[in-house]
């Protein structure tokens, strides 16, 4: 596996790069041993090609898929999540709220691999634009879900998008939780990925139990990973808040909960410290490399 390198980089592990884009059909075109715009379209498309992030950035992962080797996992940041930077993040919260949920969202973070600072932002985000006490809520009814005159959630009732049967399917798969799963076929699909089978479709109250709730999180964005990482890589968080939540629903604190945790939890990527040569990442240990794609 080769250093991280990006463009401005320079050295015989460029040079390394540039001949294992040219091999894998991606010609860089000169092998120059710099890491130029042409050897950096080379690696994008080869990244896109294999279902990897394509920010054009040699990392980890775009080694390992170039090497043949097997997957390479995320550095795990969590460790840095503690409750003083989420408290940052959710600056009208209680704090023995965050302190009583905060580790069921860890730890299904951990579960599903969302363990790199954009994902641990991106999940953080999600829970402060959509119940910003930090803990699992039931949707209210309101003339998006409930007609004049009607009975709670009937406008959901016959969602058949949202394999709902008819009355009382759309009071009793309603949304819930820290990211508001809502409609039948939902409730079983991610009762299935989660572990419940068709517990949480029996039971849908489940999905306000903290444990699931986070579970229920993180398999949503863990589907969406690729579209949402490729959002914010380029910085576009009203997209990715799209991507979860189909519109712009708690943009605005999804957007500065993002921001501040941006602020205060370290991207290995980008805390590297300047170098003029590619080459000269080789001199830092293993661990500290920073997985990208």
């Amino acid at each position: 596996m080769g250093p991280v390198l990006r463009r401005g980089d320079h050295g015989s592990a460029v040079e390394r790069l540039q001949l294992a884009l040219r091999q894998a059909g991606f010609d860089p075109g000169g092998i120059d041993s710099r890491f130029g715009p042409a050897t950096e379209a080379a690696l994008i498309n080869f990244q896109r090609a294999h279902g990897l992030l394509a920010d054009g950035i040699a990392g980890p992962l775009t080694w390992a898929r170039l090497d043949g080797d097997g997957p390479v996992k995320p550095i795990d940041i969590t460790d840095q999540v503690t409750l003083d930077v989420v408290a940052d993040m959710f600056p009208f919260t209680r704090l023995d709220t965050i302190a009583r949920h905060l580790p069921a969202v860890l730890g299904a973070l951990r579960r599903f691999d969302l363990v790199d600072q954009p994902m641990v932002l991106m999940a953080l985000a999600t829970i402060r634009a959509e119940s910003e006490t930090f803990e699992p809520i039931d949707e209210a009814p309101s003339r998006f879900n409930t007609s004049p005159g009607g009975h709670p959630f009937d406008l959901y009732d016959n969602r058949i998008d949202l394999g709902n049967q008819g009355r009382p399917d759309g009071a009793r798969f309603k949304g819930r939780g820290f990211i508001q799963l809502t409609g039948r076929h939902n409730y079983s699909r991610v009762g299935r990925q989660i572990g419940q089978a068709d517990r949480l479709e029996r039971q849908p109250d489940l999905a306000n139990a903290p444990e699931i709730a986070a579970l229920v999180l993180a398999c949503f964005l863990a589907a969406r990973r690729q579209s949402i990482k490729e959002a914010l890589l380029e910085n576009d968080l009203t997209r990715a808040r799209r991507l979860v939540n189909g519109g712009r629903h708690g943009l605005e604190r999804f957007t500065e909960a993002y921001r501040i945790g941006q602020n205060r939890l370290r991207d290995p990527v980008w805390s590297l410290p300047q170098v003029v040569s590619g080459a000269a990442l080789d001199y830092f240990p293993v661990q500290t490399v920073p997985v990208v794609a």
